[in-house]
């Protein structure tokens, strides 16, 4: 009897036993499963996301390269990391240049300080309203003798030719606060200088800038504009020589003027017109809101310009920098015009222009490598914001 009660005793000790390990089995099952359950989800959500994230990849648009009919070079337009119009407008305080009146150069007492007068323009009233006169601290210096040497295989030549400053005698108001006919007015200076210097020994081009804001490469708020005549032609120049002369040899016709009739026709790059000047921003954009501003008509020589051209050039390019000071939030800019070199030679292939470029990125380590320049915004965005009503 007591064998017979033990053996009920380990058959129900055996039995709970079972009844544990069975119990234990199901647990690990169950845990399993679950483990098994947040997986396939896990891996749905990872996949989900996969396609979410291939989906926003083939959603953006392509970059492309685009490449400047003139000079042949190329520039990326970065499509694939775009910006807004709107995010080009700094949000922080712009960096201003402070120079006080008393202490400008350009201003009262201070202009006895500056080189002799080589132009002067005068108001009815009889106040001056332009000057040019010699850089005080100038970049080329004059001489009647250029001196060449050589170093083994490096060769010089003495720092000859003009550096000269236009300057318009309101301290603060710039082009965008000018009168037509006083932007004009520096256009003919720039002329009338141009006629002057062009058949000297020592100068085969001359080149008009203007450097507005400090991110530009100036350093006085007083508006000004620069000349400088030089003995020879910069590869820059001579790239767009020898890509109009080639064109014109290919398809006998101006390359620039086949540009305008494309951006006439296309409408979407142009920002402002006249009945004789286009501006646009160029296909090939190097920088964003880059600008061009040409007569409409085949025109090699800047210094031909006649009054009306003064004047139309005049009203279109302060436009454009009006566009600049309104909707980009006065930005900072670099502007040069570009015309046939004075050195004797027939240039007839070639067409005359403005080339404005907002200071919108820095050049880093791509740009610098390859010389290809990276825009965040198609030209034809750039225009279209640039074309709105001035904000």
């Amino acid at each position: 009897m007591k064998l017979k009660i033990e053996t009920d005793q380990k058959l129900k000790k055996s039995d709970q036993k079972e009844s544990k390990n069975e119990k234990k089995t199901r647990n690990e099952k169950t845990t399993a499963q679950k483990a098994q359950a947040g997986n396939t989800k896990e891996q749905s959500v990872l996949k989900n996301e996969k396609k979410s994230f291939k989906s926003k990849i083939s959603d953006k648009a392509v970059s492309q390269f685009r490449q400047d009919p003139v000079t042949g070079d190329w520039v990326i337009i970065a499509t694939g990391r775009a910006k807004r119009p709107e995010q080009f407008i700094s949000k922080k305080k712009k960096e201003e240049l402070k120079v006080d009146k008393a202490d400008c150069p350009f201003d009262g007492d201070n202009l006895k300080k500056q080189r002799p007068d080589t132009l002067v323009y005068y108001r009815e009233n009889g106040e001056w309203s332009l000057k040019v006169f010699p850089n005080l601290y100038p970049a080329v210096t004059r001489s009647k003798d250029l001196k060449h040497s050589q170093q083994g295989m490096y060769f010089l030549m003495d720092g000859v030719g003009y550096h000269e400053v236009i300057v318009t005698k309101d301290h603060d108001r710039g082009v965008p606060f000018l009168i037509k006919e006083e932007v004009a007015e520096v256009l003919d200076a720039f002329k009338t200088r141009y006629l002057e210097l062009m058949n000297r020994k020592s100068v085969s081009y001359i080149l008009f800038i203007e450097n507005h804001g400090k991110e530009s490469g100036a350093s006085l708020i007083h508006p000004h504009w620069q000349m400088f005549a030089i003995p020879f032609v910069s590869s820059a120049i001579k790239l767009e020589l020898e890509g109009s002369r080639i064109y014109k040899n290919n398809n006998d016709n101006c390359v620039y003027c086949d540009m305008i009739k494309q951006e006439i026709k296309d409408k979407k790059r142009i920002v402002a017109s006249s009945d004789n000047f286009i501006a646009f921003t160029p296909f090939a954009s190097r920088s964003a809101f880059e600008v061009w501003i040409l007569p409409k008509k085949h025109q090699p020589y800047f210094e031909r310009m006649t009054e009306n051209d003064e004047f139309e050039a005049a009203s279109v390019l302060k436009k454009v920098i009006e566009k600049y000071y309104w909707n980009l939030n006065d930005v900072s800019y670099n502007m040069y015009i570009h015309t046939s070199p004075c050195d004797g030679r027939d240039y007839s292939y070639y067409h005359w222009h403005i080339e404005l470029l907002p200071k919108t990125a820095v050049w880093a380590g791509f740009e610098l490598g390859t010389g290809i320049e990276i825009s965040t915004i198609e030209p034809e965005k750039a225009a279209e914001f640039l074309r709105k009503k001035n904000n």
